[in-house]
């Protein structure tokens, strides 16, 4: 059965967060983040989300605008701020920018030491918990959050009002920690003194259990679901373009299924409609203003 490949129409809300959706892990919404802050240096950023790393796509017309310590300085304190789910590894590669190309990822594994000036993968610090607690309250009160600021602000000094919602929430996330730490060591020392005394036992050591390889036609389906979703919201040129990659991933995908497996016939047939997909969305791309 072939996966259908249509776009509804949908309003986009002016009101949309950019940053509220790069947060939440919307690749096309962190490519936007960072081309509006990197556009002063003259970087143009691409990225996809593949085997649980960021795979970024950083480009400019001039190599020496392309300096890894600098580069990689502010890709990093950029990510860090948005701080994206379930997004901790990144993989770096910088090139001198050129012609449009949809399956970038793919050219870049083949031969990168031709496609690239260089690469670094970085490791993103997890935010601080009480950060994120406090960012989730003010949301809550109907503050809309603004995009990334490209330089840092001058410090205004605080209105006393201002001063008194910030003393107010600290002091909530403070006294709502101390219930936790107390509840959990109230209950830790019941279960220590409820506990009879440990005996020692020789622990049977594990046998370390070899994973099974990934199969390219679940991993293809999978995406294809996810994009097919996705094509149904798609209004920006960015987000056509990401969606243009997945469908063009999981036609690889579904290429790599052996002749021999039973499904062959069948992803066969979905390497085609897939492709098609990416052709349809890279067209859509096309057609939608920056």
């Amino acid at each position: 059965m072939k996966d259908p490949f249509v776009r509804q129409s949908h309003r986009v809300d002016p009101a949309d967060n950019i940053v509220q959706q790069a947060r939440q892990g919307s690749i096309a919404a962190i490519v936007q983040v960072l081309n509006d802050n990197l556009t002063e240096s003259g970087l143009r950023t691409r990225a996809v989300f593949a085997d649980g790393w960021l795979q970024l796509l950083c480009e400019s017309p001039n190599a020496d605008r392309i300096e890894p310590e600098e580069v990689v300085e502010q890709v990093r304190t950029l990510l860090e701020e948005i701080s994206p789910r379930n997004i901790r590894r990144v993989n770096l590669n910088c090139r001198i920018a050129r012609e449009e190309q949809l399956l970038w990822l793919e050219e870049i594994e083949r031969d990168p030491e031709k496609q690239l000036l260089w690469s670094q993968q970085l490791v993103l610090r997890r935010p601080n918990p009480i950060a994120q607690l406090v960012d989730s309250l003010k949301s809550t009160r109907g503050r809309r959050k603004v995009a990334l600021p490209k330089k840092l602000p001058v410090s205004m000094p605080t209105r006393p009002r201002d001063r008194l919602q910030q003393g107010l929430i600290f002091g909530f996330v403070v006294s709502l920690l101390l219930v936790f730490g107390l509840n959990w060591l109230y209950q830790r020392t019941r279960s220590t003194a409820s506990d009879p005394p440990e005996t020692t036992s020789p622990t049977p050591t594990p046998s370390p259990t070899v994973p099974a390889p990934p199969d390219p036609f679940t991993q293809a389906v999978r995406l294809a679901e996810q994009a097919s979703i996705d094509g149904q919201t798609a209004a920006t040129r960015a987000e056509w373009l990401d969606l243009a990659a997945k469908w063009q991933r999981a036609a690889d995908l579904m290429a790599q299924v052996p002749s021999d497996d039973p499904r062959y016939t069948t992803a066969a047939d979905r390497v085609e409609v897939y492709r098609q997909n990416s052709r349809v969305a890279q067209q859509q791309a096309e057609q939608t203003p920056q």
